[in-house]
């Protein structure tokens, strides 16, 4: 039997509703490839495989998530050096060009995940209130919303840039909910970070639904145990069940 959806829904929006991981790598790869000439004798596959590690380290720290959230040029930057650092790239002035070219490649890079706007667009029609809290700069995550073509299926759009605190604070749910007319009880946070998303969404009585889009279920450490786990937004379509 089908779990009945609740009266409302809260969404996470990178690699959520968007493909942002393997958008990001590709763009990272593109830049690196491009300006090759100027790290040699480093290899570009070289420089990446670092730049992919530690994005992924940087990101599974909660202060470094409230903190880079914020500022993701800043975050882009500071990772970017330390994996300079690893083969010891001294250019301050490569940094910042290879940065900059990241973030114009990227802002034109808008792939959303198949089927992700038609159940939005199912959800809204079943009556079911939603909601958007993503973490990020204020232009460069309300340049993807306009994008996407996301600002007419929400109830509720809060980009962290704008609101001053990041998920998991509980400010940023409390909001959401206060928007969407909704207790918490009668809520679900849908998205792929354990602690940002899932964690923040059921410290203040949300229930969590972790989307593991890798399909690597619960690490051994994971901060939040999801009430639900699905590997799209797909199978939260009301189209889709019986």
């Amino acid at each position: 039997m089908t779990e009945q959806l609740p009266p409302a829904i809260i969404f996470d929006m990178d690699d959520t509703i968007l493909s942002d991981d393997r958008a990001a790598e590709r763009c990272f790869r593109q830049v690196c490839q491009e300006m090759c000439h100027r790290f040699q004798p480093v290899m570009p596959e070289d420089l990446l495989a670092d730049i992919t590690e530690v994005r992924r380290w940087y990101w599974a720290d909660p202060e470094r998530i409230r903190r880079g959230s914020l500022n993701l040029a800043l975050a882009r930057r500071e990772l970017l050096s330390m994996a300079f650092e690893r083969h010891c790239i001294e250019d301050d002035e490569l940094l910042e060009e290879m940065s900059d070219a990241y973030q114009k490649l990227k802002a034109a890079t808008i792939e959303v995940i198949p089927g992700a706007l038609d159940t939005l667009k199912s959800l809204r029609s079943n009556g079911i209130r939603l909601g958007l809290i993503t973490n990020g700069d204020a232009e460069g995550q309300r340049a993807k919303v306009r994008k996407a073509g996301l600002e007419p299926l929400f109830d509720s759009i809060l980009v962290a840039g704008e609101f001053g605190v990041a998920k998991p604070d509980p400010q940023v749910f409390l909001h959401t909910l206060d928007r969407l007319r909704a207790e918490p009880q009668e809520a679900w946070m849908v998205g792929d970070n354990l602690y940002a998303d899932i964690g923040g969404a059921q410290a203040v009585g949300i229930r969590g639904v972790w989307v593991d889009w890798r399909g690597s279920g619960l690490p051994d450490n994971t901060p939040a145990i999801p009430c639900r786990t699905i590997q799209s937004i797909v199978e939260l379509n009301p189209e889709n069940t019986e």
